[in-house]
């Protein structure tokens, strides 16, 4: 007999762990939270510049995606732990434009314009840096300063200013145009995830259940109703049951497939795979959408660059003192820039890195160097997750379809251009030896084009593929209330309902949404 629970709530990302901690705070509620990986307790979890030695881990689920060229293939980490992507990403803390929530709002998203979704910022938030009425002070999230930016981060701001973009200390407030140190998910040095904020203090709740190591399989509907999941647990399948709903937070990859794979979804394309249909919803795993970035590297004189992190010296201060490269998150400063002329907003971010760090960090040059990352902000191009077979535990297909829309390409070429016009601004004289990427006779729009494609990787933000809409939108997936369109008592709570991309980074809105959605669940 399956064992019972009010809510089930599917994968421990960001947005699992507050509602594992708000919906259990009401002893009376049953919850249970299921991760496929295990737990977070490691080393290169908690040390900050240590993040991407969890790619290609038993932490990560290592998925890949078809590129933009014929055969390319795109490397996708996604967190497989307690804290999911959040607990092996760069900690950046990046809420986007308040003009991308009425975006969301104006679509058919009816309650998450920027006025609806502010509350739950201020909600989350704990940043005793910047007081004002648009950031909260008191939350669980500790967001805080750089603790050692290097020199060669001061330098990326001074060439900013150079160029005529202004400083900003808090790109989260009341402008985003402008560059500023990184707001980071860190406390004293470490890493702060979701699991940190929120679910390690609601473990010790007796009407809490966390099961790691177990990956659903199914959400079993009946009668129109989702009436619980099965699973299997280190090899050995379990079912359990829920009460009252079932809740999916396994990101904008694993929720469609799941969906899917519960026969939620386009009914010709399940049928190719011989999943029986239970609600024909077109919209599941359309409208994918990632953030593509292309940049430059350069070469310097001086032994300052976070590689020296690997010196195992550089242990004794981070341990001792939580000081030195090893608190740095990589990418210490951003910039949020127009380079269109006329766009209402800011159309690239540039994100600096005061190291080599090129295609994920696997094919960086020797020695030491800067990086400055353009991304674009606002693709157009759309893509899919579709099942690759019915085996729940096989990867699905991704097809980000990159650059299908032309413009696109030439947005991100101009940004990589403004990227090389930081890079060789004269704040950083002192210290600049050459051109590393993409080279100097890298000129023309077909050579910029030539090397972007060949050269961009994803910034680890896929959203949109269980999009929000109005009930009369036969593309959305989950309503207003984030309710899987023709099945009651199924929710999706994660960056897969953001029915556009925002202009910042996703765990940011992917906390937003999961404390709005609690409001949501509890009516």
């Amino acid at each position: 007999m399956a064992v019972a629970f009010d809510y089930i709530i599917v994968g421990a990302g960001p947005a699992g762990c507050v509602l594992a901690n708000r919906l259990s705070a009401d002893p009376s509620i049953r919850v249970l939270l299921i991760e496929a990986g295990g737990g977070d307790r490691s080393p290169l979890v908690q040390t900050p510049a240590a993040f991407s030695r969890l790619f290609r881990g038993a932490r990560d689920w290592n998925y890949e995606a078809e590129g933009a060229l014929p055969q390319q293939q795109q490397y996708w980490p996604r967190g497989k732990m307690l804290g999911g992507s959040d607990s092996m990403n760069a900690m950046m803390y990046v809420r986007g434009n308040p003009a991308d929530y009425d975006r969301w709002q104006a679509a058919g998203a009816e309650g998450w314009g920027f006025e609806d979704v502010l509350p739950y910022y201020l909600k989350l938030e704990g940043d005793r840096q910047h007081q004002s009425d648009l950031r909260g002070g008191d939350g669980p999230m500790t967001i805080s300063a750089q603790v050692e930016p290097s020199p060669l981060t001061r330098a990326f701001l001074a060439a900013n200013a150079e160029l005529g973009v202004p400083i900003n200390p808090d790109y989260n407030g009341a402008t985003q145009d402008g560059a500023g140190l990184t707001q980071v998910k860190q406390v004293d040095g470490r890493r702060w995830s979701a699991v940190d904020a929120y679910l390690r203090p609601a473990m010790q709740r007796p009407n809490l259940t966390v099961v790691t190591h177990t990956q659903v399989t199914r959400v079993t509907i009946d009668g129109g109703r989702a009436r619980g999941v099965e699973a299997v647990q280190r090899g050995q399948p379990i079912t359990y049951r829920a009460e009252r709903e079932v809740l999916l937070c396994g990101g904008a990859i694993n929720s469609p497939q799941l969906l899917m794979l519960s026969g939620v979804g386009p009914a010709d394309h399940l049928r190719e795979h011989g999943v029986a249909v239970v609600a024909d919803v077109p919209g599941v795993g359309q409208n994918l959408q990632d953030h593509a970035v292309s940049g430059v590297a350069y070469a310097i004189n001086q032994p300052i660059s976070l590689i020296r992190g690997e010196n195992p010296l550089q242990l004794i201060p981070y341990l001792l003192r939580r000081r030195g490269p090893l608190t740095s998150n990589v990418g210490e400063a951003i910039s949020f820039i127009r380079v269109r002329p006329d766009t209402p907003l800011p159309d690239i971010e540039l994100i600096f890195a005061p190291t080599f760090f090129v295609y994920h960090g696997f094919r960086s040059p020797k020695g030491h160097g800067y990086t400055i990352g353009a991304i674009l902000l606002r693709p157009k191009s759309r893509g899919q997750i579709r099942l690759a077979s019915a085996d729940p535990l096989s990867a699905p297909r991704i097809q980000p379809r990159y650059f299908s829309d032309p413009v696109d390409l030439a947005l991100l070429r101009e940004g990589v251009r403004f990227a090389r016009r930081v890079a060789q601004a004269d704040a950083f004289a002192s210290y600049r030896v050459r051109e590393v990427l993409p080279g100097p006779d890298v000129v023309s729009d077909d050579a910029v084009d030539g090397y972007v494609l060949e050269e961009f990787q994803s910034l680890y933000h896929p959203v949109g593929t269980c999009a929000i809409g109005s009930v009369d939108n036969p593309n959305s997936v989950v309503d207003p209330a984030l309710r899987v369109r023709g099945v009651d008592g199924l929710r999706v709570v994660d960056a897969s309902v953001m029915p556009t991309i925002i202009g910042g980074h996703t765990v940011a809105p992917t906390l937003m949404i999961a404390e709005k959605a609690v409001d949501l669940v509890r009516g």
